[in-house]
């Protein structure tokens, strides 16, 4: 009996070891597109078909997937297009360190408030609708220490910082680092350097780490991401041709359409064979496609796709914003091609040459119909404060932001006495006409507030609000937006606006290089009363965009182009007379004879806009 109670009892044991050992042991290997085809779903927030996730709807997602979730891999880079799942991707590699390997994880998004919006909108939705990460989160414990920018999980955490906040990059060790659209990061997190070296510093105590950098490029020479994919494998996603089976890349070149055909008649050229084949037939043969690589033996994996490749974006709808593009482009506005290219192409935008000589421009002065050209709707001024002068711009601005140079003027005084300020508002009330006689007033004026006289300034502009005088304040940097909403942050408590000069003059720079009459081109007078003379446009052309590396990264400036010749009032004041514009913000269409041009009420502008 005692021998019998014993083999009982060996059997438990064994049993007990046993189911030991199956907790114990590692789960199977597991690449991440097998992971999220097994576990994820997608959430109705945020996915046009919520339910089962499947890799095989969109193919050139797997390679990059299982790279992220391939342990000897140390970095790996994303240049793509707008559309083409990649925020899905992210989600599937957050939810694959969370479940199968957990780790400490960094996500750091341009701005705290992208982060907030990426947690909430995108995060909390996927935790809350895969079942194998419902309970790995405890958001209901106030012990848990779980907030909208940090969740904890057995085994790690997922934090989420913003570039733009040097507190958030202090040290705190990661072992994974999700650096998402790095192209819109800050230059430097406040004075603490580049936030995404800041970022990798944090994973130096892990020999095992990940970094994945991800972004849609901006402009060339100065992106982050194009930068990090020269120094990659530089992979194109490649697929066969439906008529000959050759793989290449799809790049724009080769797309043919009838801009004329009501369907636009899209076809795509196979660069060996020459047949057309149409969207249907190259995306059907995506599940054979395949990632080529350029510079096979970097460590780093990197990775391009433009939105032809995408199953999330048709082709007419690529081509249709194109179109569009091209058609701004010919007016002279070319913002709408670089976004095209940047989020379509998944390219970084090349700049054309900000150099303008001054001889150029003033050779091709003309001679005005009147002191206001009849193209003119709306005048605006922008005024540079000097120790013993006012320098005034008046422009005119017509349908298209065509735009007129109506009067360079120069008002000197003692700042310290009243006069000279009695003569700035006299003049700033002085009407000018047109050819039938039609007087206009100027409409908002701009007067910079940055030198030695801010004060003045502040009290000046306070007390004309309602005739739409402001005060401004220049600050450089291409992260700065040319406007954005005032503050009453002065003694005065006076409307200040901070302009991003450098974005302005980037704006300015393109409307003077522009060839043709019509809108964005600018027009000067040749008669010698209006003040536009040899000196006027060496000011106006005294600076040039260069590149130059400061802590560590490359920035885009503004330099004079001769250190000898400092007189850029011109180019500042052209400056002030365009923000004056987009902050009155007219309607600029041809009106009807003896009607002004409409006008948005300025309050709404100033409250809700910031450009």
């Amino acid at each position: 009996m005692k021998r019998i109670a014993m083999v009982e009892v060996s059997t438990e044991v064994i049993a007990m070891m046993a189911k030991c050992v199956s907790v114990l042991k590692p789960p199977p290997e597991m690449t991440l597109s097998e992971w999220a085809d097994k576990y994820r779903m997608l959430s109705a927030e945020n996915s046009a078909e919520p339910g089962r996730w499947h890799t095989d709807k969109a193919p050139y997602q797997r390679e990059i997937m299982d790279a992220i979730g391939d342990p000897r891999l140390r970095k790996v880079v994303v240049m793509s297009a707008a559309q083409i799942g990649k925020t899905a991707m992210l989600m599937n590699m957050l939810g694959y360190f969370m479940h199968y390997s957990p780790a400490p994880i960094l996500v750091m998004q341009p701005t705290l408030e992208m982060g907030q919006t990426f947690s909430k909108d995108f995060l909390a939705p996927m935790l809350r609708d895969t079942p194998v990460l419902r309970n790995l989160v405890d958001t209901k414990s106030r012990y848990a220490g779980n907030t909208i920018l940090k969740k904890n999980f057995p085994g790690g955490h997922v934090t989420i910082i913003g570039a733009n906040s040097p507190a958030s990059l202090a040290s705190r060790p990661i072992k994974v680092l999700l650096a998402d659209e790095v192209d819109r990061y800050p230059a430097s997190a406040g004075t603490e350097g580049d936030p995404l070296l800041l970022g990798q510093k944090r994973q130096t105590t892990f020999w095992d780490k990940k970094t994945v950098v991800v972004s849609t490029p901006g402009n060339k020479g100065v992106s982050r991401i194009a930068k990090e994919f020269e120094e990659s494998t530089q992979e194109e996603w490649n697929v066969p041709c439906p008529k000959c089976g050759h793989h290449q890349p799809l790049i724009w070149a080769n797309l043919l359409f009838d801009r004329e055909a009501p369907d636009l008649r899209i076809r795509y050229r196979c660069e060996r064979c020459e047949a057309e084949s149409t969207e249907h037939q190259w995306k059907s043969m995506g599940k054979y496609g395949k990632f080529v690589a350029a510079n096979p033996r970097a460590e780093a994996r990197g990775f391009h796709l433009n939105t032809l490749a995408s199953t999330f974006c048709g082709w007419d709808e690529v081509v249709r914003k194109f179109l569009s593009a091209h058609e701004a482009l010919s007016i002279g506005n070319p913002e709408e091609m670089k976004t095209w290219v940047n989020t379509e192409l998944g390219e970084p935008w090349d700049e054309p040459g900000t150099q303008l000589e001054d001889a150029d421009l003033y050779s091709r002065r003309e001679q005005y119909e009147a002191e206001v050209p009849d193209g003119v709707l709306v005048l605006t001024a922008g005024v540079d404060v000097q120790d013993d002068r006012f320098e005034v711009e008046v422009v005119g601005w017509g349908v298209g932001k065509e735009s007129w140079g109506i009067r360079y003027q120069k008002i000197y005084g003692d700042m310290m006495k009243g006069q000279v300020w009695y003569d700035l508002d006299r003049f700033l009330l002085t009407p000018f006409r047109k050819k039938d006689g039609t007087a206009l007033q100027i409409l908002c004026t701009c007067v910079d507030s940055g030198g030695h006289h801010a004060d003045q300034v502040y009290r000046f502009t306070k007390e004309r609000y309602e005739r739409r005088v402001f005060a401004v304040k220049g600050k450089g940097g291409a992260d700065v937006p040319f406007i954005r909403n005032p503050t009453t942050n002065n003694r005065v408590r006076t409307l200040l606006f901070i302009l991003g000069v450098d974005n302005g003059k980037a704006i300015l720079y393109q409307r003077l290089r522009h060839p043709t009459k019509g809108p964005n081109y600018c027009h000067f007078p040749q008669n010698e009363e209006a003040g536009y003379d040899e000196f006027y446009f060496r000011g106006l052309t005294s600076e040039k965009q260069v590149i130059r590396f400061r802590k560590g990264r490359s920035v885009i400036a503004w330099e004079l182009k001769d250190s000898k010749y400092k007189r850029n009032e011109p180019l500042d004041l052209r400056n002030y007379a365009t923000a004056a514009l987009e902050i009155a913000n007219p309607v600029l269409k041809k009106q009807e004879p003896g009607t002004e041009p409409r006008r948005r009420p300025v309050g709404r502008r100033v409250l809700s806009r910031g450009i």
